[in-house]
């Protein structure tokens, strides 16, 4: 039975590994050192937008053997807004991924600093630190062996090393379970909260993962009688994601309100008030979110070019090496040297705020097409579901440029 369960086991702890990077860890310590348990339900509803999404991308992958980026050059026919669509994407991944693994590893480095302190190299005027480097190695050896089924095995363990982590760190605060349940099915606007509701749950559905499932769906499974174990896979892993997300806030929660910025200060502020154990678990769990985050951006780059220029995806071609040794090259560079790249990051937020509603927009255009999916199309109930998410991932990208451009 639990072999059966092992073997069918398929992209979607990939995906989940893709979205609880530092960042989501940050944001979610951020969330409950300020509100407490409050904003728990953002994140319940975030799990399920993201499980009906996912559901999709990974349902096209499989029935239309194609991913989401493939599917996009065949079906829009009109050449200047498929060109456009083209640029947008390419722009948004491969530029936004670039600029976000930089934030993945030095997350990681963050782990580890936080368990073995800092070892930074200076060399003339440069500072290096030598964690980072340690993270992209480890990157670079996973993605460079160009196993699907060694990459699947590496990426299962760290997210469950990942889950254990934060749930243990969470159980250590004690927290209250009746309070968990109210925060959790009870919508709550504290003051000044509604940023960071967003930014939950823009930090949770993200364009990336939905090109990062279609092709990795296609790649694990080849007949459409395989739906109903991508459709298990994706729930559980999704979950499982979100649960490891609320567990950041809960052992959040725990701390009286203080200069907390990023998930290393939590640490460290856990330790005095639960024991040094928590401090570690705590730096196992970002360690493990920013070494995943460190192997999943590059890889869904890579995917997202080579459908969108109409190369081969498979993981061994030069090409498509090419795409993700940039992106983890630049990651690195940027982490090491300490460097902040905040005008690329703006760049990609603002695409990314564009992008969001268009894929997802479009996602629900093609999951309805006869000629794609035949049978598998939508039924009325996903269509309801996807338009709703729909209206809140515009609400998202309308917010995300705004607040680039301080506008909000």
């Amino acid at each position: 039975m639990m072999k059966k369960f092992f073997k069918n086991i398929g992209p979607g702890p990939l995906v989940a590994a893709a979205f609880i990077g530092p960042g989501t860890v940050t944001l979610c310590t951020l969330a409950g050192v300020n509100f407490g348990y409050a904003l728990l339900w953002a994140m319940v509803l975030s799990i399920l937008a993201t499980i009906v999404l996912q559901e999709m991308a990974a349902r096209l992958g499989i029935v239309s053997q194609k991913g989401l980026s493939e599917v996009i050059r065949s079906e829009i026919k009109d050449p200047i807004i498929r060109g456009l669509a083209i640029v947008l994407i390419l722009s948004a991944i491969v530029i936004g991924n670039a600029a976000y693994e930089a934030g993945n590893i030095s997350g990681g480095a963050l782990g580890m600093e936080t368990i073995l302190g800092q070892p930074i190299i200076t060399i003339g005027v440069f500072s290096f630190n030598t964690y980072a480097i340690i993270i992209g190695v480890i990157a670079f050896v996973f993605l460079f062996i160009g196993s699907y089924k060694v990459l699947e095995k590496a990426l299962v363990f760290m997210v469950i090393l990942m889950s254990l982590a934060f749930l243990i760190t969470a159980i250590i605060t004690k927290p209250s379970l009746s309070a968990i349940f109210k925060g959790a099915f009870i919508p709550r606007f504290p003051e000044d909260s509604i940023l960071t509701i967003i930014g939950l749950i823009g930090t949770t559905v993200v364009p990336y993962n939905l090109f990062l499932h279609a092709s990795l769906a296609k790649t694990k499974w080849k007949d459409k009688s395989d739906l109903n174990y991508a459709r298990k896979d994706t729930i559980l892993a999704i979950v499982l994601g979100g649960i490891v997300s609320m567990c950041v806030m809960i052992a959040a929660a725990a701390i009286p309100y203080q200069s907390i910025s990023n998930a290393s200060d939590l640490a460290i502020s856990l330790e005095p008030l639960f024991g040094v154990q928590a401090k570690y678990f705590l730096a196992i769990g970002l360690f493990a979110a920013g070494i995943t985050s460190a192997i999943t951006a590059p890889l869904a780059a890579a995917y997202v070019a080579s459908g969108c220029l109409g190369w081969s995806a498979n993981l061994k071609s030069a090409k498509f090496r090419a795409v993700w040794m940039f992106i983890l090259g630049l990651g690195v560079v940027f982490s090491t040297i300490g460097f902040k790249s905040i005008e690329i990051i703006k760049f990609a937020q603002v695409a990314n705020g564009l992008l969001l509603p268009i894929i997802a927009g479009f996602l629900l255009w093609v999951m309805n097409k006869t000629s794609v999916l035949g049978l598998y199309k939508n039924s009325k109930f996903q269509n309801i579901l996807g338009i709703i998410i729909l209206m809140i991932t515009i609400f998202l990208g309308a917010k995300g440029i705004l607040s680039v451009f301080k506008l909000i």
